[in-house]
């Protein structure tokens, strides 16, 4: 068996405002130590307790397009006036270490990373129900009326896109949802795709197993 440690899953993560994305990733992660957060960047103001560097990498759009002309960004989107993006070597660097790296992102940012990296493990998270959605947007206390009927729209048009995904994890407890997502990345490690290398190894010899 070889000492070299193998290249870590890509893993997208992806679903509706009000989801709970946040919560059941910050519960995979503290059960997964190989699971890395790829932190996003964006152009948006940071939401009350919201930590630069944590969250999320904040930025003023000049910078950001400086990042989208220079190649730094895997993927990058429009959302509600913001930009969002995914810094690129990073998340290599952590792949090619051997670290699972999961990107929480948006639908329309999730089928470009599938587009650019097929082996990318596709999961969508959901609420248990419509009502959640509103329930959890409305808790955040910080958009109008008309923001947050905007958000809810957008989060039902989310859903519709689920079918392009490879799995669906509804989150109706944090943890439960952590351990359905921490159960795929297993899942998919013990695929036959993820292990052709090593089946090829057995057929046709070879110290590398």
């Amino acid at each position: 068996m070889s000492n070299e440690r193998k290249k870590g899953l890509l893993v997208v993560v992806s679903g509706p405002s009000g989801a709970g994305k946040g919560t059941v990733l910050a519960h995979a992660i503290r059960n997964y130590p190989n699971l890395q957060y790829s932190v996003s960047v964006t152009t948006r103001e940071p939401r009350p307790g919201e930590v630069d560097g944590i969250n999320y990498y904040f930025v003023t759009k000049d910078r950001f397009k400086e990042m989208l002309v220079s190649g730094e960004l895997l993927e990058h989107q429009q959302v509600y006036g913001n930009y969002y993006g995914t810094p690129k070597q990073k998340v290599l660097d952590k792949l090619e270490e051997g670290y699972d790296v999961v990107l929480e992102i948006d639908v329309k940012g999730a089928l470009d990373i599938k587009n650019k990296f097929p082996q990318a493990v596709m999961i969508f998270l959901t609420p248990v129900n419509r009502s959640t959605i509103e329930e959890r947007l409305r808790g955040r206390d910080t958009e109008t009326e008309e923001q947050l009927k905007v958000r809810i729209e957008s989060a039902i048009d989310e859903i519709k896109q689920a079918v392009f995904y490879d799995y669906i994890v509804v989150n109706e407890d944090a943890e439960k949802g952590a351990q359905d997502i921490i159960n795929i990345i297993k899942a998919q490690k013990c695929s036959v795709d993820n292990n052709k290398k090593f089946i090829d190894n057995l057929i046709y010899g070879g110290n590398d197993l």
